[in-house]
């Protein structure tokens, strides 16, 4: 139980368990190692347990909220409700397993490591402010400290390939965030502050019944804003360009970071700005699901063509985010608890990924699908994972793609739109026209004996435990949220409370 007194400093308290780690980190000498790690699990490991703390009450109906005034008539809203809590429990437990895991990444050779971590915290005060935010202009203050702060992550090997990766990334996202702030002036210009509101902001649906079109423009404008992180075609050209972002970062940038917080701010504009019904009603979720359809398809038939692993793990990025898009879109309880769910087993499955990708390329020095014939037999545990991860993204069960797969294939027969059924059975099959022939090759594949794989792992662990431990426990979670969705606290039970108590017309 909380004190009164000090409910309404939660959001802030949470805050803080990133943003002090990240300023000490900025004035640790490179040599601090002990002090630096410690800094970091202790942040991480306070940010697990408040937000566990935080639950039942949250979803008893208790909120907590801190406001103070910003410019005039606008406030900076920091609030902890159902959803925010959501969002920012997928952050926090992805935040302690990266730090872990880059912990062991770059105790071997790597340079800059106090500036690493200070922006790597920095980057999750970003994420934890998007998901408290209790109105728009907080929400675009974070989102823009989102993209400052992962510029230096994404540039941190500062090599050529690095550098021009930073700049594309730099440019889609800064053009991407002006587009929102447009959008956020003139939607406060015409209703005044915009806070979010279960169901949808009242002055909002006001303009919607006025001024239709200008609702309408307002709503575009702030949508192409956010579709350059949530990476929706064809404004998702940055994503696979930043592929040469260490492999700890490419993880936070796919699983819980950017491209989380685009698809995090679509659900806030369609769900808590508009509400789900006021959108439908000004005919903007039809065209929204067919993006959503479109980048599904389009992200799957590019992942085809990619011999690169993290680039086929990035253009997978771009088909699979876009599935909580596509839920949303539908307007009844299955399709969107299906597209809200996928936030989290998204999450799990991409970043159980992306650290296989790391821990081969770290040990053994592959880089490409065409180089892993056999190596399942050098690192079974990497490839294990892989295979979970590989098979959720495919929908197959009990890992939990298929169960968000379940849902939107529901929602889709509920809203009568066989041809998204279509589309889900078209992506499933391209998902695994790219994933399986990769988990074919690790398992089944005869090595090159070009690259003397016998000689490149080392006697004992396949790799370093501080990299393998929290693979193995995302890919395990990738199941468990599956195999125990039934019980009151699973990320489906959860969804499923959000959308018929908050979302639902």
């Amino acid at each position: 139980m909380i004190p009164a007194a000090l409910a309404p400093w939660v959001p802030v308290v949470i805050l803080l368990t990133s943003l002090v780690p990240a300023l000490a980190i900025f004035a640790l000498p490179e040599r601090t190692e002990r002090t630096r790690t410690v800094l970091n699990l202790s942040g991480a490991v306070a940010k697990v347990a408040l937000v566990a703390v935080l639950v039942p009450p949250v979803l008893a109906g208790n909120r907590y909220e801190w406001r103070v005034p910003f410019l005039p008539s606008v406030d900076l809203v920091l609030r902890v409700e159902p959803f925010s809590l959501f969002f920012l429990g997928l952050s926090a437990f992805l935040w302690l397993l990266t730090t872990v895991y880059a912990i062991g990444y770059l105790k071997k050779g790597g340079q800059h490591r106090s500036r690493f971590f200070a922006f790597f915290s920095l980057c999750v005060v970003a994420s934890s402010g998007i998901a408290l935010s209790g109105n728009l202009v907080t929400f675009v203050i974070f989102y823009e400290l989102l993209t400052l702060a992962t510029y230096p992550l994404v540039i941190h090997e500062q090599t050529k390939a690095a550098l021009r990766g930073g700049r594309v990334y730099l440019t889609y996202t800064l053009t991407g965030g002006a587009a929102l702030l447009l959008g956020a002036v003139w939607l406060t210009s015409l209703v005044g502050p915009v806070e979010f509101a279960d169901r949808g902001n009242p002055a909002v649906a006001q303009l919607a019944a006025d001024d239709p079109g200008a609702a309408r423009a307002v709503f575009v404008l702030i949508l192409a804003g956010l579709a350059v992180k949530a990476a929706l075609v064809p404004l998702h050209g940055w994503l696979p360009r930043s592929m040469v972002a260490p492999a700890p970062v490419s993880a936070l940038l796919h699983a819980v970071a950017v491209v989380k917080a685009g698809v995090f701010g679509i659900v806030l504009l369609v769900d808590l700005v508009y509400g789900a019904e006021v959108a439908e009603g000004l005919g903007l979720l039809t065209p929204l699901m067919v993006l959503a359809c479109v980048t599904i398809l389009w992200g799957s038939v590019r992942a085809l063509r990619q011999d690169g692993l993290k680039a086929r793990l990035a253009y997978s990025t771009v088909s699979q985010v876009a599935y909580v898009t596509l839920g949303i879109s539908m307007v009844n309880a299955a399709g969107m608890t299906g597209g809200l769910v996928h936030i989290v087993h998204q999450g799990l499955m991409k970043i159980t990924l992306f650290f296989c990708a790391g821990l081969i390329a770290h040990t053994l020095g592959l880089t490409k699908v065409s180089q892993l014939s056999g190596i399942g037999r050098r690192m079974p545990l990497t490839c294990a994972a892989f295979t979970v991860g590989a098979l959720g993204m495919v929908g197959i069960p009990p890992v939990a793609g298929y169960m968000s797969k379940w849902y939107l294939g529901l929602g889709a027969v509920e809203a009568d739109a066989p041809w998204v059924v279509v589309v889900l059975v078209a992506s499933s099959l391209l998902n695994a026209a790219y994933f399986l022939p990769v988990v074919a090759r690790m398992w089944w594949g005869t090595p090159d004996p070009a690259l003397e794989l016998e000689h490149r792992v080392k006697v004992g662990a396949e790799a370093p435990w501080a990299m393998l431990g929290p693979t193995i426990i995302t890919a395990v979670c990738s199941v468990g949220v599956t195999v125990f969705a039934g019980l009151q606290y699973s990320p489906l039970s959860v969804a499923r409370l959000i959308v018929e108590e908050s979302w639902l017309p």
